[in-house]
């Protein structure tokens, strides 16, 4: 089915705009095959098809593998790719009475850094702020919760390991959740 209940989002198959320019379509073929095609070609006739790029194609293959982990890890998936205003958080899991907000990194190679040091103190400050919008969105409960980092190897385009970094990080100055 597709999803969102605007026909203007939907061009065929599944699919809905980003902006209002702007639809990804997911096309019903054999193999899974994304592709971004610009409003102004399809009303012009004309089919402009651009492959997603290759870092946002790792990042979902690594946010899934991540998912997959957690999951066989025994945590319950809430949701994916929640977004506030003041950033993103990949993946929220609930591991017991406590809430997890997860973010994933993926690499393809090892060279410089682990993974987990991309998490700078910025990368943290909107994480911790994105994590009270979606505590304010239930209501502020009274629960715990933690930052877990994920940080997925590929080699060769596939998943080569997984590693789950539990209570990476504290929420950050000058932030508090009683």
């Amino acid at each position: 089915g597709s999803r969102g209940k605007n026909w203007k989002n939907r061009v065929q198959g599944q699919s809905f705009g980003r902006t209002k320019h702007d639809f990804i379509l997911f096309l019903h073929l054999p193999f899974q095959f994304n592709v971004r095609v610009s409003w102004l070609a399809i009303t012009g006739f004309k089919w402009l098809v651009k492959t997603k790029p290759e870092h946002l194609r790792r990042g979902t293959m690594g946010e899934r593998a991540a998912k997959k982990f957690l999951k066989r890890a025994g945590m319950r998936f809430l949701t994916a790719n929640f977004r506030s205003s003041r950033g993103e958080i990949d993946l929220v899991f609930r591991d017991g009475d406590c809430l997890v907000f997860v973010e994933v990194k993926t690499r393809s190679r090892e060279d410089w850094t682990r993974p987990a040091a991309a998490v700078d103190a910025a990368k943290k400050l909107h994480l911790s702020q994105t994590a009270l919008d979606y505590l304010k969105l239930l209501k502020n409960p009274r629960v715990a919760f933690r930052f877990d980092i994920v940080e997925v190897l590929l080699h060769q385009d596939r998943v080569a390991e997984v590693r789950h970094l539990s209570n990476a990080f504290p929420l950050s100055k000058p932030y508090r959740y009683a």
